[in-house]
């Protein structure tokens, strides 16, 4: 285990995570509204900005998540 700085919040913890347990649940609610968004829309790819508007997600999170998770798009 390693002393982190959460990628979300910013506070240092220590696992072998890149994200606190404090985010951790939220992380998990925003993936979920993210796989939701694609299966309804049909995997229409809107900009980041819009995809933010969309589904509540800040920008700095949504380009983090499809960094980590993909979701099938090429930036």
């Amino acid at each position: 285990m390693e002393f982190k700085k959460c990628t979300r919040c910013g506070d240092f913890f220590v696992t072998s995570t890149i994200i606190c347990g404090n985010c951790s649940n939220k992380e998990n609610l925003e993936i979920s509204k993210l796989r939701n968004y694609f299966e309804v829309n049909d995997g229409e790819v809107p900009s980041v900005e819009q995809l933010s508007f969309q589904t509540g997600i800040t920008v700095k999170n949504l380009n983090r998540q499809l960094q980590e998770h993909g979701f099938g798009i090429v930036e």
